[in-house]
């Protein structure tokens, strides 16, 4: 296919900016009905550790945010009689199930996962326009402008402290990010949330753009997996795998 820019048809750099344009626009404001419902801030905070997880006890929720345990054990109760929280049981190897936390679905809508409607039509204009490949190719330019600048803020002089600034980056642009050390000594990074689960959704190569993103910043291998379990998002990136 051959791209044209004449007329009122755009190139694929101007499109591409326009598409940029749409998706780095500031997610929608969170519920304000469920954030009356939330209400104080140590609610926002236990859901907020309990989101970066699959699941998480009470223990560990009190020891992430220095709270008592009967403090979190309280807002956690409270959360979960508002339908913000459930509850489920994880077998151990001697004794009893332990109790772990999870978010509902009424829950996640306080964590926007729409980048942009906009977007999503657009991309499906160009696909209907300019054939199958025009969506793969637009993504592929704002991936290449995205990565070009994580990799002007990026920091640091050895590749942990570069994956470190990624992740904090990545952090701040709402995907809930840590960086992680397995027992085998694998670097990697949990992303937790991402703004645009419903692009990822309608056009899955964004995935493996995203992790090409991730090789082309950080200049070393990188494999990305994802998963969604009951609701839960969760992508990790294990560098140099």
């Amino acid at each position: 296919m051959e791209w044209r820019t004449t007329g009122a048809c755009a190139g694929p750099k101007r499109r591409a900016t326009q598409l940029s344009a749409l998706t780095t626009q500031p997610p929608r404001p969170l519920n304000q009905r469920l954030l009356q419902t939330v209400g104080r801030s140590a609610r926002l905070k236990v859901l907020n550790e309990i989101k970066r997880t699959q699941g998480i006890a009470v223990g560990e929720i009190a020891e992430r945010i220095g709270m008592s345990y009967m403090g979190v054990k309280d807002l956690c109760t409270d959360l979960a009689k508002r339908g913000l929280l459930d509850t489920w049981r994880e077998p151990q190897p001697k004794g009893r199930p332990r109790m772990l936390y999870r978010l509902t679905p009424r829950a996640h809508e306080l964590f926007p996962t729409a980048s942009n409607a906009a977007t999503i039509a657009l991309l499906e204009a160009a696909q209907k326009l300019y054939g199958p490949t025009a969506p793969e190719k637009l993504l592929l330019v704002l991936f290449q402008r995205n990565a070009e600048t994580y990799a002007a803020k990026l920091k640091g002089e050895s590749l942990l402290d570069r994956v470190k600034c990624l992740a904090r980056l990545r952090d701040h642009d709402g995907y809930m990010s840590e960086v992680e050390m397995t027992p085998d000594g694998t670097l990697q990074i949990v992303e937790h949330h991402s703004p645009i689960l419903d692009l990822l959704q309608a056009f899955p190569i964004v995935g493996r753009l995203e992790g090409e993103m991730f090789k082309r910043i950080l200049k070393v291998p990188v494999r990305r997996e994802e998963e969604i379990v009951s609701g839960l998002y969760c992508c990790t990136l294990r560098i140099g795998a």
